[in-house]
């Protein structure tokens, strides 16, 4: 008995496919680069800060661990006071239909621009007490060490703000006239 013979049949793709898969791989490179070069090369004022960094110099004096602990005390608050996703979403359909209303009512977009910095305010006392709680709680020989911290923050960011308005300002070093001072 003889076997059939199979026949020999192209495992090879379509140029028109190995050319989209090419494209596809070059786009999807770029947008790795991009991504990954954003994240190496912007600085810390064009980072969306995280939770426990918002407090400013004061924070960034703390240790790790103080703002890990005042970190993980703010997001058990804000969850806490947060509202419903059904709440946020009826605010936000009724600002949608006040800016589609003919008149334009301006009080309902008022009322939730009001709310959302009530929101934020209350946030901001929340931040504050857990950071003055923590601050408490210190020994006096970390409380001067956080000082120390903070003072050299503040020092480091002066020269940075003086070094940004330098190079705004085009100074290359020179003195400015008498004048402009």
């Amino acid at each position: 008995m003889t076997q059939p013979e199979t026949s020999q049949t192209s495992t090879r793709s379509p140029l028109w496919l190995r050319g989209l898969l090419f494209v596809s791989l070059c786009l999807n490179l770029l947008v790795a680069g991009s991504v990954i070069g954003h994240l190496f090369a912007d600085g810390p004022e064009r980072k969306v800060p995280r939770v426990d960094r918002m407090g400013g110099p004061m924070t960034f004096a703390l240790t790790p661990e103080d703002r890990h602990e005042i970190g993980k005390s703010l997001r058990a608050e804000y969850r806490a006071g947060r509202p419903s996703r059904r709440e946020v979403m009826a605010d936000y359909q009724s600002v949608i239909t006040a800016l589609r209303a003919d008149p334009f009512d301006p009080a309902t977009v008022q009322a939730s621009f009001d709310s959302q910095l009530e929101t934020s305010t209350e946030r901001i006392a929340i931040g504050q007490q857990i950071l003055m709680d923590r601050l408490t709680a210190m020994s006096p020989e970390d409380r001067y060490r956080f000082a120390d911290r903070l003072e050299e923050g503040l020092a480091h960011r002066q020269k940075g703000e003086r070094q940004k308005d330098d190079r705004r300002k085009g100074d290359r070093g020179m003195p400015e006239p008498e004048g402009m001072r």
